[in-house]
């Protein structure tokens, strides 16, 4: 099911988006739900406690936490999920590009602006979808993993388990090496010890001897390699950036 967050200051615009978000769903016969949100505040405390969407909805002009102080505080938790913003001014537009905002749409948000708004987002969406995946035999049958869900992967004797953002975990029989060499194609993965590798789009912090996760996973880093952990996470923010 498509998760959408929804934020604006005005109890009328979240109402509006409400409607409209539900005439989207049944015009397009697609499962989604949405969470409406009056302060930048709430929303990011949602994502503190692990919660996440597929889409983020910002009004950019909210007082006190703007839309644009809301989408940066977003790509600390999620690097890839798209960002639209609604609002009534366009002088934000260069700065809303920063933040790797996929849409800018000005108010008043009409039905047909934010239908053709999501059927755009909806297309990057499964695009993505179908590119960043790994088929995988598991315990429990053939399944697909989305990439940007694994949050570490480690093997423990001759099984792999891949953890995901949803708190899930996929056992496989495969080789680690295997395992390794397919995850490291993807920028956003590096391995700190050899049981382990890690989706650095999940890292809370870097320790001297370990890795806290934002899911508050603890992730052993190999004797004279956090130097190098250090450094690796370094380029791979400033490359997101």
């Amino acid at each position: 099911m498509l998760q959408i967050a929804v934020c604006d200051d005005s109890i009328d615009e979240l109402s509006n988006m409400a409607q409209l978000v539900n005439l989207y769903r049944t015009s397009r016969n697609i499962h989604c739900d949405y969470a409406a949100f009056l302060n930048g505040f709430e929303l990011v405390s949602d994502l503190e406690r692990g919660r996440r969407f597929d889409i983020y909805c910002l009004d950019i002009i909210m007082p006190g936490y703007t839309g644009i102080d809301v989408a940066k505080e977003i790509r600390n938790f999620d690097k890839t999920a798209p960002i639209l913003f609604f609002t009534s001014s366009s002088e934000f537009a260069l700065e809303s590009y920063s933040v790797k905002a996929v849409n800018y749409v000005l108010k008043p948000i009409s039905k047909e602006k934010l239908f053709t708004a999501f059927d755009d987002l909806l297309e990057q969406i499964k695009a993505k979808k179908d590119e960043d995946a790994l088929i995988v035999k598991s315990t429990q049958g053939i399944q697909k993993i989305l990439i940007s869900n694994v949050v570490f992967a480690e093997v423990i004797g001759r099984n792999v388990l891949y953890h995901l953002s949803s708190g899930k975990l996929v056992e496989c029989k495969e080789s680690f090496d295997t395992v390794c060499n397919t995850l490291l194609k993807y920028g956003c993965f590096m391995k700190p010890h050899r049981s382990y590798l890690v989706n650095m789009q999940y890292v809370d912090t870097i320790q001297s001897h370990q890795i806290i996760l934002q899911t508050l996973s603890s992730i052993p880093i190999a004797q004279g390699k956090t130097k190098e952990i250090k450094r690796q996470y370094l380029t791979y923010q400033m490359d997101e950036t």
